[in-house]
C-alpha cells in the first residue's frame, strides 16, 4: 500500500507534502516515513495518509468564497471626495502656509 507523507518543519507552519513510502500497515509506514522524510531536515511533525484517502477538491467542482459579493470586506481606497469637504481642506491648507510663512518672517 502507498502512504502519503506530509511533514511540518516548525510549530505552527502548514504541512506540506514530501513524498510517499510503501508499507503494509500504518505502524511501518509511521516508521518508514520518519526514516525516509523526518531525518534529512528539521521535522516537528508528519502526517502519513493512506494514498486513496486523500482527495481534491479543485475551483471547477466547488465555488470557494460562494457567490455572495463580499467586496466590502477588502480594503478598497475611497476616491470620491464631496466638492464642499474638497473646498474646506484647501482653505484649511492654504491657511496653514499662510501661518507657517508668517511665523518664519516674524
Amino acid at each position: 500500500m502507498i502512504w502519503e507523507v506530509f511533514r511540518q518543519e516548525q510549530a505552527g507552519e502548514y504541512h506540506t507534502h514530501c513524498g510517499n513510502v510503501h508499507a503494509p500497515d500504518r505502524e511501518m509506514a509511521l516508521t518508514f516515513a520518519q526514516i525516509q522524510h523526518g531525518r534529512r531536515k528539521p521535522t516537528h511533525s508528519l502526517w502519513v495518509v493512506p494514498q486513496p484517502e486523500v482527495s481534491e477538491v479543485d475551483d471547477e467542482a466547488a465555488t470557494f468564497g460562494g457567490t455572495t459579493d463580499k467586496s466590502y470586506r477588502w480594503v478598497m481606497p475611497y476616491n470620491r471626495v464631496d466638492p464642499e469637504f474638497a473646498e474646506e481642506i484647501a482653505e484649511s491648507e492654504a491657511e496653514q502656509r499662510d501661518a507657517d510663512e508668517q511665523r518664519s518672517e516674524g
